[in-house]
């Protein structure tokens, strides 16, 4: 496992689930501690224009404050990214993962949440407004999960709730991959594929896998 080059067929059928889980855990240590790879990524541009082989795929949330490949410092190549308000998954992302898993070799599939999540915070408010009711109806589930006292204020203000229920819509959707992706299920139970969740917390930096 050699961290930093461009992946081939080759170096990326040689990863383990192990070795591309290694891989975001070690980027991340170097993105939080300052210190990445240095990559030519006009070079990565040119090495990949023929062929793509990533070794990882992340569901991650549009939040502008988590750039999958700069937090994990991985370079171009090297991470399929499904993002979308929430990282939950439906028929369409399920799909795209199929495809880099089962046709284009990813061995690690990682769902990650963050905190002060601005979707998870529209669920827990019940917010309404256009196309974003339906969406924000693929968390709400989540809220159910986190069980509060009596008298505890389950809205966006009580950020540690938030943070709760994006930790339970992690693991939410963690489980619809493997119950609605029998593709996927089986790649998981054949350890060809890595599944785990995550949570990236914005005032750090740190990703902390699940």
């Amino acid at each position: 496992m050699i961290e930093g080059i461009t992946q081939t067929k080759e170096t990326q059928t040689a990863l383990s689930t192990a070795d591309a889980i290694t891989l975001l855990k070690n980027g991340n240590e170097r993105f939080i501690n300052n210190n990445p790879i240095h990559r030519d990524f006009s070079a990565q541009v040119q090495q990949t224009s023929s062929g793509q082989f990533p070794f990882a795929s992340v569901v991650s949330c549009i939040d502008s404050r988590i750039p999958t490949e700069i937090i994990f410092d991985q370079g171009i190549g090297d991470i399929f990214n499904a993002r979308i308000a929430g990282n939950f998954v439906n028929k369409d992302i399920l799909g795209s993962l199929e495809f880099a898993c089962k046709l284009a070799g990813s061995k690690v599939i990682v769902i990650m949440g963050h905190t002060s999540c601005g979707a998870v915070k529209g669920a827990c408010d019940h917010a309404e407004l256009g196309n974003l009711t339906g969406m924000l109806a693929k968390i709400s589930p989540a809220l159910n999960l986190v069980k509060t006292e009596e008298g505890v204020d389950r809205s966006s203000a009580n950020l540690s709730f938030v943070n709760e229920v994006a930790v339970e819509n992690v693991k939410l959707h963690m489980d619809k991959l493997k119950q609605e992706s029998p593709v996927l299920n089986e790649m998981i139970e054949n350890d060809e594929v890595a599944l785990v969740g995550a949570m990236y917390d914005v005032s750090t930096g740190k990703v902390h896998f699940i």
